[in-house]
């Protein structure tokens, strides 16, 4: 099983890549973990910095593969549909990723990538509170 994991930061998205290494772990499958953002800085090697320790922690069979993919625009449904096309892609077998409670006014704004990739029905998805 190939699993996709895109990882944010959140506290939401680290529960979901430790959910995803568990998966590969007891499934015998392998990880992709991405971060998409519009602007690599500081951030970003700390998220994926993040990552890596948590894989290191882990006895995943297969190498975990870390990628940053950039985004023109960002908003959180572009950065769902950059997902599908990932998977769409690669052919990834499942997608596992974070969802942190919104309230009304940034539910309007940003969105929910989650949101969009399980709407669109084209692939297995586990969503981690």
């Amino acid at each position: 099983m190939q699993i996709l994991i895109p990882v944010d930061g959140t506290d939401a998205s680290k529960r979901a890549l430790d959910f995803a290494i568990d998966m590969a772990v007891g499934m015998g499958g392998s990880l992709h973990v991405v971060h998409f953002t519009n602007q690599a800085t500081d951030a970003t090697e700390a998220i994926l910095d993040d990552a890596r320790e948590r894989l290191a922690s882990a006895d995943i069979p297969d190498e975990p593969e870390l990628t940053t993919i950039t985004v023109d625009v960002w908003n959180a449904d572009r950065v769902g549909e950059e997902i599908l096309d990932t998977v769409d892609k690669h052919g990834y077998d499942h997608v596992v990723m974070g969802h942190h409670e919104d309230g009304p006014v940034e539910r309007a704004v940003f969105g929910s990538a989650a949101e969009t990739v399980l709407r669109a029905e084209v692939v297995p998805m586990t969503v981690v509170p």
